[in-house]
């Protein structure tokens, strides 16, 4: 582990987890993560962002200089934020990286949040932005809740039986509503970044009236029987690790050609940091040669 990710493990477990476990006021909460984006989250050099409309729902296109968002697979991408908080905006340096790295334009959904819009508010949008694109190839892709949501979504195309995206990747996917996974309680004191003990009140606020055991909701649940190839990255020291680890070895036992990588000792979504964590942008290069094999080129 590198200096820079233990001095980071530090300032996160004195700053960031203390104030999510404190955080009383979601309007704050959401101003502050998103003003503390501004001033420490940055894209490469000549990164563009684009806000259009996809599907009658707001979108912000993330592209690499010299990318071209009109043409050739993209990311359409959920970003995190336990489905209260977060935006394209807090999220976008990260997936401008990505499409660097990779070559690809990353579309993200600036979809609705709880508490004011709960389930199924986020999936109807992610399902309405996907359907938009089709007849282009997708990848699906996000973290932490939307991590979640990219698993849901794929489990409800394969339910449907509607076109399959080229693969579905998730950064320390938040994948099961019920916490019946032994990490949450294991990794309480371990993780650097969530509150255990608030976990749950951020998940009530989407649930609403909803049942946790709804695949849409909980992916872990779903059936992803002839699904396409999927990609998964977690922190050893993860609260949601299990939801991670459990996903993988079920869409393993359902034939998913399913790509699994553990990291020791680093925080939730870890490559959000690529700005001072050597390790996040080792992560973001390996899943953009991932994204580039599904697409069968030879670029890297």
């Amino acid at each position: 582990m590198s200096f820079a990710a233990k001095a980071l493990n530090l300032y996160l477990r004195a700053t960031e987890k203390r104030t999510l476990a404190q955080a009383e006021d979601i309007d704050a909460l959401r101003r502050s993560f998103a003003t503390r984006a501004r001033i420490f989250f940055h894209g490469p050099f000549g990164s563009c962002y684009r806000w259009e409309t996809l599907g009658g729902l707001p979108v912000q296109w993330a592209t690499a200089k010299g990318v071209d968002h009109n043409r050739g697979p993209v990311i359409l991408y959920f970003h995190g934020g336990g489905y209260v908080f977060g935006s394209t905006t807090t999220h976008r340096a990260m997936l401008a990286r990505l499409s660097r790295y990779s070559g690809l334009p990353v579309c993200m959904v600036e979809y609705r949040l709880a508490p004011e819009h709960p389930f199924p508010a986020a999936f109807e949008d992610a399902m309405a932005a996907y359907t938009a694109l089709a007849g282009r190839p997708v990848f699906l892709g996000g973290d932490s809740a939307g991590g979640g949501m990219a698993f849901a979504l794929l489990g409800e195309i394969q339910c449907r039986g509607l076109e399959r995206p080229l693969g579905t990747f998730g950064l320390s996917p938040f994948t099961d509503m019920t916490f019946s996974g032994p990490s949450l309680t294991e990794n309480a004191d371990r993780d650097v970044m969530l509150p255990a003990s608030r976990i749950s009140a951020i998940s009530e606020a989407y649930l609403a009236s909803a049942s946790p055991n709804d695949p849409r909701i909980s992916p872990l649940f779903a059936d992803f029987t002839g699904a396409t190839p999927v990609w998964l990255a977690v922190g050893s020291t993860e609260i949601l690790l299990d939801d991670t680890t459990r996903l993988a070895q079920r869409m393993q036992d359902q034939g998913v050609d399913t790509k699994l990588t553990i990291e020791e000792n680093l925080p939730h979504v870890w490559p959000i940091f690529h700005n001072v964590l050597p390790e996040a942008r080792v992560t973001l290069k390996r899943l953009s040669r991932w994204l580039v094999a599904q697409t069968g080129s030879t670029d890297s």
